[in-house]
């Protein structure tokens, strides 16, 4: 396995120990803001999630500048993004972070599901689809969002602007967008099927 594979298999095995810190009620105290107070485990959860999701762009980095892209590659990188976005989006769930918004949280979900099945169906004739610009802007749209409902909405709860809600509605169009775009620009999957 090379190294820019070897870094996105980290990015999955973060997972467990980001639910850990986000879901197992430690006693690690709170950082009062104001009227607003965060747990001190959620900050590190957030910050490895943070941590976790910038890999995406180290393992690409690596695979293009030492010419280490593989099929193995463009397979698991979007697997893992996929199970680190879905774990966190199920956690902001689970703490009521996403404020009454679970359905946006069923339609990214959704949408993932839906583009790996379509990714697997294609892989059965032999094609592997790298993530386009397109997908890549979403999934940044997604850590971006994600990162600031995991930090209630720090530093912006301060000044009372809503950047997590907006972040998170500007994650939605993206990832119905790309997700269109997957499926047009793979139609013939479909129509050449029996």
């Amino acid at each position: 396995m090379n190294l820019p594979n070897k870094i996105t298999v980290s990015r999955i095995f973060l997972i467990p120990l980001f639910l850990i810190l986000m879901l197992v009620p430690f006693n690690w105290g709170e950082w009062n803001l104001g009227e607003d107070s965060i747990p001190v485990a959620h900050v590190i959860g957030a910050l490895l999630f943070i941590i976790a999701a910038t890999t995406d762009w180290v393992d690409g980095y690596y695979a293009r500048k030492l010419n280490l892209v593989t099929n193995l590659g463009k397979f698991l990188d979007p697997l893992a993004d996929k199970l680190l976005v879905s774990a966190a989006l199920i956690v902001l769930v689970d703490l009521d972070l996403v404020y009454g918004q679970s359905w946006i949280v069923i339609a990214i979900i959704s949408r993932e599901f839906a583009v790996t099945g379509l990714r697997l169906v294609l892989a059965g004739t032999g094609e592997v689809v790298a993530a386009n610009m397109l997908g890549k802007i979403k999934t940044w749209t997604q850590i971006i969002a994600i990162s600031a409902l995991l930090l209630h909405n720090l530093p912006f709860s301060l000044i009372s602007f809503p950047f997590a809600n907006i972040a998170l509605w500007i994650a939605l169009v993206f990832t119905v967008w790309s997700g269109w775009d997957y499926f047009a620009k793979n139609k013939q999957v479909f129509i050449n099927s029996k």
